[in-house]
Parts: C-alpha cells; structure tokens; sequence
C-alpha cells in the first residue's frame, strides 16, 4: 500500500537574504527560499520568469511564479511546493477527503479526473474511490469566471455529461477544439471552457501567451536552458556590481594613502 508523502516543506530567510515583495509585474529577483521534501540537497528559490518550464512534482508545465534550484534542473509550481497534505469539501470532490501524494498510484489508474491528462507526479487522491487530480486542477472551482471570458461566471458541467472516454462533445471557447475531460459552461451567452484549458489561467501559462505545449521534453530542455541563462546572468550581475564596488573601493583607499604619505 502506497503511502502518503508530505511532510510541510521548511520556509526560511538566509540572515543576509531579506523577503522581497513581488509586484504583479514579473521580475528577475530571488526571494523567498525553502527546502522542500522532494529536493532537500539543495534550497529552492522563489523566482518569477516568463519562460515555461515543467514542474518536477506534478509534471505539468507552467510560467511565471516557480520554485526553482540554482544548481540542478529541479523546479516547482508554486502552487505544488505549498501543496496541502489534504483536502476537504473540494467542489470536484466533496463526497470525500483527498490525501496529497508525491508519486502516482499503482493501481493503473493514470487520468486525473478534471482534465483527463496523465497523472504523472503529484496528485490528490481519494482513498474510497480512486478519484485524483492535479494540484493545478484543485485550483480550479465548480463555479468562477476566467480571464478569458471576464463577462460572465461560469459553472462545471455535469460528470454524467462526458461520454466513457471523457470526450463532453463541446467546442472550447478558447482552443476552439471538442477534447476530453470537464468543461465550464457561461449558460447567458453558451460559453464552453474545457477544464483542461482553464489550468492554463492558474498555472501562468495564458498570462504570458503560452499555448500548444505538445512536447516535454523540447519544452524542458529550452525551459532549463532559459532559467539557467537568467539566473547565471543575474548572479554574476550581483558579483559584478559588488566587485566593481570593492575596485572602486580600493582605489580610493589608494589614493588616501597616496595623499597622507606626500603631506
């Protein structure tokens, strides 16, 4: 029997490492870090960056806000490092509680029960009735409205209105396409959302215009390529600012000795 992992993760400030604010503009500034159960070799810095990445927990992509490690490939959702142990009264789910896990289940049981994508890291799941989903798509609610259709609420349709192979039969407002899992519905002007798309409005992907992400493994590569770039480049901005300083430093030391030793 595969038990759940999830022991909170341990946020703290270095002493020389104040708490930065973050605006809702995105920007190249470390701030909050925390040593998290799934990486605990090294600190996770809290960072926003506009290029995707896929997370190391949920395996899903994501923009934006993100956990990342400054010295392996491992980054997070911020959503997924904070994750709860548990959920209760969740509006997909509220028949049961949903237990956090960090691996997917044995049981052959591979669709998250939202979107019907792969469940391939972490996940909640219902231990009476093997419903699970991703920690993106526990962000979602039965009823919200979306950046992309900020006139109206929208509301879940109905489980029992998807077919066996989750396919609802309905054309995505947004992706303009008929796909399986759980759909939004606006009832005043027949407005369809699928769920699937509707994660890319939590996980930062809309708000930086990313879209058709079909494959991983190009999009990891790119994603590790970019953070790394960012990050070097601001670490050696902060070293050569402060080397820059400590030269300039010097020499006006120099120069007082100079003019001491001629009077």
């Amino acid at each position: 029997m595969e038990l759940p992992k999830n022991p909170r993760p341990t946020t703290f400030v270095p002493e020389n490492y104040p708490l930065i604010e973050f605006a809702t503009s995105p920007q190249l500034i470390l701030g909050e870090e925390m040593l998290h159960f799934n990486h605990p070799q090294h600190p996770l810095s809290k960072l926003d960056l506009p290029d995707p990445f896929t997370c190391s927990g949920c395996k899903e992509y994501g923009a934006g806000m993100r956990f990342t490690c400054r010295q392996c490939d491992f980054q997070l959702h911020e959503f997924c490092a904070h994750a709860s142990p548990d959920l209760k009264g969740h509006p997909f789910h509220y028949l049961h509680p949903l237990t956090f896990y960090s691996k997917p289940g044995k049981d052959g049981k591979s669709k998250c029960d939202v979107c019907f994508k792969p469940a391939k890291g972490y996940a909640f799941r219902c231990g009476a009735c093997g419903f699970q989903m991703h920690p993106c798509c526990a962000r979602l609610s039965s009823e919200t409205s979306f950046l992309c259709h900020p006139a109206h609420t929208l509301r879940l349709v109905p489980a029992n209105m998807t077919g066996v192979s989750g396919d609802s039969g309905f054309l995505c407002g947004l992706c303009k396409r008929k796909r399986s899992g759980r759909v939004f519905h606006c009832t005043v002007c027949d407005y369809h959302l699928h769920a699937v798309c509707a994660k890319s409005m939590v996980n930062g992907l809309y708000a930086y215009g990313i879209k058709d992400l079909e494959k991983p493994s190009m999009l990891g590569s790119a994603a590790r390529v970019v953070s790394k770039v960012v990050i070097v480049l601001l670490e050696g901005l902060v070293e050569g600012i402060a080397e820059g300083f400590g030269e300039v430093l010097g020499e006006d030391l120099a120069r007082g000795r100079g003019r001491n030793g001629s009077s």
